[in-house]
């Protein structure tokens, strides 16, 4: 399969910004050392798009489905879903939630992610909130670092509830859920907080001066979302790299391969190079490949724009760069965050975002110098609805007529 067209989709998710005074006044995309991102862009087509529909909230998972061809306004349901079915769980009649566990200090959010909990500490916790909150109505299941799922009857689809991450530094009573289903998962927060208090692993925590887990956080639920297989759609076998589980989640749901990394982990200490090589080892079987790298996300919500850099510039050398010194023609690569992160704001936005598209056929120059915001945005590429870049991407060896 080496000599057919091979397809790569590169995602540095939340890696967009906004200029920063403590950059010179530049993104850190602009700010970063990104010498391969910035070869292919002299001869790719650069532009901006938006992945997050008007009305919809800016998370990655309705993002990340739109970069994949699917309009989150037709087959969206949830975050907890998605992330229930990459754990292969069963939800013919349930709702799922994602489930935060979070540090709470003094009624504040203060940490969404418990100091990147890791992934044994987690499961224990859970296995713990299991055994003491869980029933015939509620099951909690332990997924990775600090974010797990919690499963309900149909009774707890009715509720509106906010992302941990969104509410960082911020008094929780304001941020409390809300409607029909509020009241039980109100008392299992506040439950939780004693099943965690005491726990070994939190004193341990404690102990080493990291952040404990002090209570669950559900949000993003829903039903199981029923997505069309993406070789029905676009005749392509694909395979998607991630160590997120709602990006492996709606791999599974569209018929992807998940290739599990080692020593992938969602944060700044990833294994890059795996991601690369596993890439290219996909590349034998399979047409397309999604890469998606978690770092730049996680350092916007830090608030950390050294950081940020780093992950950008890592995501640049050690995965792009590493897949291009071996990738062998002929290819096709798109490379684009699915919403920004900025560093001010510690969250998401629905600002549009730049992409740029090359291919290996391609030689001649088009202008861009960089690959960031300001470049995207200066060549007046504009593709409105997200979900539609897909299909130009892999049909269309231009966008100069796209809609």
């Amino acid at each position: 399969m080496l000599d057919r067209q091979k397809y790569l989709v590169l995602v540095p998710d939340g890696m967009a910004d906004v200029p920063l005074d403590e950059l010179d006044g530049k993104t850190p995309m602009e700010y970063a050392k990104t010498p391969n991102m910035d070869r292919l862009v002299r001869a790719a087509e650069v532009g901006t798009t938006c992945h997050v529909p008007d009305g919809m909230t800016p998370e990655s998972s309705v993002a990340n489905m739109s970069i994949m061809g699917y309009d989150p306004t037709v087959y969206f349901t949830g975050r907890g879903p998605i992330e229930a079915a990459n754990m292969g769980l069963n939800l013919e009649g349930k709702i799922a939630y994602r489930c935060n566990i979070v540090t709470v200090k003094d009624d504040i959010m203060v940490d969404f992610s418990s100091g990147h909990i890791t992934i044994p500490e987690g499961a224990e916790l859970m296995r713990s909130l299991q055994e003491s909150l869980g029933n015939d109505r509620v099951t909690f299941y332990p997924g990775r670092s600090y974010r797990h799922i919690l499963m309900t009857g149909p009774e707890g689809a009715d509720c509106r509830n906010m992302p941990p991450h969104d509410i960082v530094g911020q008094n929780i009573s304001e941020h409390l859920p809300t409607g029909q289903a509020s009241e039980m998962l109100r008392d299992l927060m506040e439950r939780s907080k004693d099943v965690l208090r005491n726990h070994p692993v939190n004193l341990k925590r404690i102990q080493e001066g990291k952040n404990p887990a002090t209570q669950i956080w559900p949000w993003g639920q829903g039903p199981r979302p029923n997505l069309p297989l993406f070789q029905d759609l676009f005749g392509l076998t694909g395979a998607v790299i991630s160590a997120v589980d709602l990006i492996q989640g709606i791999g599974r749901l569209i018929g992807f391969r998940v290739i599990e990394v080692p020593g992938a982990t969602g944060f700044v200490d990833t294994n890059y190079e795996g991601k690369a090589d596993a890439a290219l080892k996909a590349f034998e079987e399979v047409d397309f490949v999604y890469i998606h790298v978690e770092a730049p996300d996680e350092s916007g919500h830090l608030g950390d724009a050294k950081l940020k850099v780093q992950a950008i510039e890592d995501v640049d050398t050690r995965v792009l760069g590493r897949i291009l010194e071996k990738l062998p023609k002929p290819y096709r690569i798109l490379i684009l965050p699915d919403h920004p992160t900025p560093v001010p704001l510690k969250t998401h936005s629905t600002d549009p975002v730049p992409f740029l598209i090359y291919d290996s056929s391609w030689s001649e120059a088009r202008g861009s110098e960089r690959f960031c915001e300001r470049t995207a945005q200066s060549r007046g590429f504009w593709i409105k609805e997200g979900f539609r870049l897909m299909g130009q991407f892999l049909r269309m060896g231009t966008l100069r007529n796209a809609p």
